[in-house]
């Protein structure tokens, strides 16, 4: 099923679970249809927050361990996760640019 499917059906609300194991759950709410900003047929970020969390990193519980080591970072544990998502890791950081890049580029258009 495509979202155009979903909008067609009168679908505005779903959910997505990706990743089963780590079980990611997602709630998606299809707030309007907008014009499309250029000629790709790509979806389009028009807004977020929040960087993605690292593959495998546990689901829900193993990324809350990730943000207290990030946020305790001289305890042997934390050096543990830290090592693991590299230094450079920043929860907070998003952009829509760099998003709406990386989904064009996966999805053969960029």
């Amino acid at each position: 099923m495509t979202i155009s499917g979903l909008v067609r059906l009168g679908v505005s609300r779903f959910h997505y679970t990706y990743d089963f194991g780590d079980d990611w759950e997602h709630t998606i709410l299809i707030e309007k249809k907008q014009p499309p900003a250029s000629s790709l047929n790509v979806p389009t970020c028009l807004a977020g927050s929040r960087n993605c969390p690292p593959e495998d990193c546990g689901g829900a519980p193993g990324y809350e361990e990730l943000l207290t080591a990030l946020a305790t970072p001289d305890t042997p544990e934390s050096k543990e996760w830290i090592e693991a998502v590299g230094k450079d890791f920043d929860p907070e950081e998003f952009s829509v640019e760099k998003t709406n890049a990386r989904m064009a580029s996966r999805l053969g258009s960029g």
